[in-house]
Formats: C-alpha cells, structure tokens, sequence
C-alpha cells in the first residue's frame, strides 16, 4: 500500500533503538525525511545513518535528553516545520506504591506526559497551518488496565491520554490528527529490563521470566519493533485522516477487554 507520504517530515523521538526506531523505519521506507532523537549520540547516528543509506532519504540526527528545557528546545529547532510528530520516552522503573515520592512522580511526568505535550503545543500550529499533520504518541497498555507495580507510568500516561482526548478533537477541523499508540510487551530492551527483575526476584532464569510473560498474551509471543512501526507508519499515512482521538492497543490481545 502506498502511504501517500512520500517527501514528508517526520520527528521521530527515541527512535536510535526499540519502538522508536521500528517507527523511524517503517517511515523512511514510506519515503519520510526523519529528525532522529535520542540521547546517546553513538547509536543515534548509527541508526540516521543505516536510514539515509538502506532508504535514500534524509535524516538529521539530535542528540539531547528531550526531557529538559534545552533538549527539548534543541529538537524543536531542529523540527520546525514538520508534518508528522511521534513523541516516544522510555517508562519510569517498577516499583511499590508505598515507595514512591513526589520527585519520582514529577520525574515520571516530565518524560511520558508534560515533554509529548511540550512538542505538541510547539509544533502542531505549523502542521495546521499547512491544513496537514500527523502526531502519534507512543504510551502503553496500562492505559486502558493499570499494571500495579507500574504506577508512575501508569499515572503520568493516562494524563497524556486525557490531554489528547481534548486536543485531538480541537486540531481535526485543520486536517490535524492526533492518536495514541499502546503498546504491550514488545521485544525491546525494556522488555529484557522487566524481564530481567521478574527473574531476579523469583530466582528464575531470564529466558524462564520470558516464557511466563509469553504464556500469559494470547499469540504466545512479543511483539516486534517492525510491526509496531507499520502500524506507526500507516497512523501517520493519507489513508488515517478520519482516526482521531483513539487509543489503539499493540500488545497481543493480552489486555482482556470487550471494548
């Protein structure tokens, strides 16, 4: 399927490894120029480079940490002007609701919800100047069904939800979309992180932490970066003009729902 958005602009956050850059490849490979994020500038531009060379399109990489004024100023200068926005920050850590301090919670809220909104409120106004944009904001599950010892995540996402469920419905009438992106356990770093907790405190390998986590989502397996990105790609395409506003779950059917 062509997307239709051959020659547009994309900034991608987090995207020098994990979800962030399944969605900077199914992107490129749509024939978006990209404005690559991430904080450690090695495997930043390893990845921007890989891009311009496997999908002949341009990339411009910025290594900064988006959750501080400058980092976010620097990538805002360096997105002016573009058509699609995916924001992406990796989840606070696991831990007891008992344990968890006021710092932890405006830790938490300054990366999944108060930096997505920062980059939105700058970078929407072109994108409806234009009468054209896309904005994908990667959460998680746990939006839709709490995960306990997620509770920082759980809080500072589910406020990002809210804020999108208003903005999204002001933005639409410029031909502005935004939608949320859910994911659950895909095969990332963070998910050998979970992994690798579970394991330590059960006294069980890391690959037996995997498999009970695999038993517990109906496909029996983790998602994959790339078919998370496809689905990224096809948010942001000319075909999801009338999706507005939605919460769309990637996690395997392993959150129990009806609707």
């Amino acid at each position: 399927m062509d997307l239709g958005i051959g020659g547009k602009r994309a900034l991608v956050c987090a995207s020098s490894k994990g979800l962030g850059l399944g969605c900077a490849e199914a992107l490129a490979a749509a024939g978006v120029n990209l404005v690559m994020n991430a904080r450690g500038a090695d495997a930043l531009e390893a990845e921007a480079a890989r891009l311009r060379s496997e999908f002949s399109v341009d990339v411009q990489s910025v290594a900064c940490d988006v959750t501080s004024e400058e980092g976010q100023a620097q990538v805002i200068a360096a997105a002016q002007g573009v058509d699609i926005l995916v924001t992406n920050a990796g989840g606070p850590p696991p831990g007891l609701w008992s344990d968890w301090q006021r710092e932890d919670f405006i830790k938490a809220l300054d990366a999944n919800m108060l930096t997505p909104i920062a980059f939105m409120k700058a970078l929407l106004p072109g994108m409806m100047d234009k009468g054209w944009g896309r904005v994908v904001n990667i959460t998680s599950q746990s939006v839709r069904a709490p995960i306990a010892v997620l509770g920082l995540s759980n809080a500072a996402r589910t406020g990002l939800t809210g804020y999108v469920a208003g903005t999204s419905r002001q933005v639409a009438p410029h031909g502005v979309t935004i939608n949320n992106l859910l994911p659950g356990i895909h095969a990332t770093d963070r998910a050998d992180s979970l992994d690798g907790g579970v394991a330590a405190q059960q006294g069980i390998s890391v690959d037996e932490a995997r498999a009970q986590r695999e038993a517990t989502i109906p496909t029996r397996r983790y998602g994959s970066r790339q078919e998370f990105g496809a689905t990224c790609a096809f948010l942001c395409s000319q075909h999801a003009g009338f999706i507005v506003g939605q919460n769309i779950l990637l996690d395997g059917g392993a959150t129990n729902l009806t609707m």
